[in-house]
């Protein structure tokens, strides 16, 4: 098992402040979300297991990456 060592930080709005205000690096979260929702097994609990779960998460967020990667590379000839 690998373990990974991450710090979380967690941005909170100000109750001071009415209306709408960009908190920072909130567009990654929700962009993230997005792509995982694109995936209709990831919008639903389908799945009994948590891992399996994880797994089409995984997938969700994997095919996006490789489209980008491939978008990358030269045409071939």
């Amino acid at each position: 098992m690998s373990r990974v060592r991450l710090t979380l930080e967690i941005v909170k709005r100000d109750d001071d402040v009415s209306g709408f205000v960009v908190l920072p690096r909130r567009w990654v979260v929700e962009r993230t979300l997005s792509w995982i929702s694109q995936r209709r097994r990831c919008v639903r609990d389908y799945e009994r297991l948590s891992e399996h779960h994880e797994a089409m998460v995984l997938w969700a967020l994997i095919i996006p990456m490789g489209r980008r990667l491939a978008s990358g590379s030269p045409e071939p000839t």
